[in-house]
């Protein structure tokens, strides 16, 4: 059985608008942001090639993140959770967001222990997806 890698939805609106309110929805369940990486900039500037709007948000909810760290400290390569808010290339005006499934890390490191933070994890980034379809901002 092949795993979903992550939890998505697409959006129908402008880039900008999508991550402003990706932003709000993690902040809603409880995740920071700790890391920003703009791909778009960083390969035109470091390799001189273009690409759609693409941003990577690394997601922390410390409570979980604690309680995965004292499961497993090598579960700090896996985290934070990775959320990616990227043009859709296909659709003018659509922009996705994909979470990263937090199943993974029980997948990736077989540790049983991980799967109830695994499964809150899920909930919280689930309603964050889910929220960002069920209203407009």
């Amino acid at each position: 059985m092949v795993m979903n890698l992550a939890l998505s939805t697409t959006l129908h609106t402008t880039f900008a608008d999508a991550v402003e309110r990706t932003r709000k929805a993690l902040s809603e369940q409880g995740f920071g942001i700790l890391t920003e990486i703009d791909m778009k900039a960083t390969l035109k500037a470091k390799l001189g090639e273009d690409m759609e709007d693409y941003l990577i948000l690394g997601a922390c909810n410390p409570p979980l993140a604690h309680r995965a760290v004292n499961v497993d400290r090598q579960i700090g390569l896996l985290l934070p959770c990775n959320v990616v808010v990227r043009a859709d290339t296909a659709t003018e005006n659509s922009v996705i967001v994909d979470a990263m499934n937090p199943a993974l890390m029980v997948e990736v490191t077989g540790e049983p222990g991980l799967n109830d933070v695994a499964d809150d994890a899920t909930t919280k980034l689930r309603a964050a997806i889910d929220s960002l379809t069920a209203h407009r901002a």
